[in-house]
């Protein structure tokens, strides 16, 4: 499947900023089963200097500068993508037990081992802590399959938590979460990911877009679609895999990817300096994920 993604952000101050400089997650990566076949950034007022270059995890990072006075800027990322669904069957109830995977990553010094071990550790949005264990326990009884225990992993995140827009932003630390049994994608995906590496598993946050489809009888909106977020667990001989606790279910060709790391820091679709601006901001993001084929 071919998409068009316009993913567009404003910003509006209540002075006068007199230069940014930004860093933006914004181009859809290659992977196995992606293509990223065209892309642009548009600034407006328009950036003074733009590079682009790979950042430490393989995902296209641009940065920007715009030394132009200004009270609004406009970064508009458009986007043109082929996506192929990974395969569909997997044996869920056969493979190596979460207890043999771990044993597996503390002894191979096979490069994609070494590379899965650095998602193990903690990052700054997710610390394993025993209150995660807990929660995760249930799942990981002695001699499950790991995928089979991912799966149900994410069937109770998405059974136990509320999807609350709002009730949460990128700041509230995962215990709040895990305590108010509310949040978004994001927290749902920090979530998953903290209970894996709690349990000695490494688990990466994946962050993207996904294809909405209105209700029946209803038209499509342009720009009500929305950034999206969710998981990989890693599973040794097969490589990574993509879990979505929000929607409990596999990403099966209508996810597109844009980048992955540690947690949401890693891969910020868009942050900055100013200079100036005031005491506060507006922020409005629309996202307009289109099926071309």
């Amino acid at each position: 499947m071919r998409y068009r993604i316009i993913h567009s952000t404003e910003y509006r101050y209540t002075d006068t900023v007199s230069q940014c400089h930004n860093v933006a997650h914004l181009i859809p990566r290659d992977t196995p089963h992606q293509r990223c076949l065209q892309s642009r950034i548009d600034v407006d007022p328009v950036a003074a200097d733009y590079a682009q270059r790979h950042d430490f995890f393989g995902n296209p990072v641009s940065f920007f500068s715009t030394q132009i006075p200004h009270q609004r800027l406009a970064v508009i990322a458009t986007s043109e993508v082929q996506v192929a669904p990974e395969p569909a069957r997997l044996d869920l109830h056969s493979g190596t037990s979460w207890q043999g995977v771990k044993a597996h990553l503390s002894a191979s010094l096979q490069p994609e081992d070494l590379d899965a071990r650095q998602y193990l550790l903690d990052s700054p949005l997710v610390v394993a802590s025993e209150a995660l264990a807990a929660y995760a326990r249930p799942s990981f009884q002695a001699g499950r399959p790991l995928l089979e225990v991912a799966l149900e992993l994410v069937d109770r995140i998405h059974n136990d938590f509320r999807y609350e827009p709002g009730f949460t932003s990128v700041t509230t630390p995962l215990e709040e979460v895990l305590r108010d049994h509310r949040g978004v994608c994001q927290d749902f995906a920090h979530l998953a990911i903290g209970c894996l590496r709690a349990m000695g598993l490494p688990a990466r946050y994946v962050s993207g877009y996904l294809e909405t489809v209105p209700p029946p009888g209803q038209e499509r909106l342009q720009g009500a679609d929305a950034s999206h977020a969710w998981f990989s667990v890693y599973v040794p001989q097969l490589g990574w895999l993509d879990l979505d606790p929000t929607n409990n279910q596999r990403p099966m060709g209508r996810h597109i990817t844009t980048a992955w790391g540690r947690d949401f820091s890693d891969v910020t679709p868009l942050k900055g300096v100013i200079f100036g601006g005031g005491a506060g901001h507006g922020l409005a993001v629309s996202v307009d994920v289109e099926r071309l084929e």
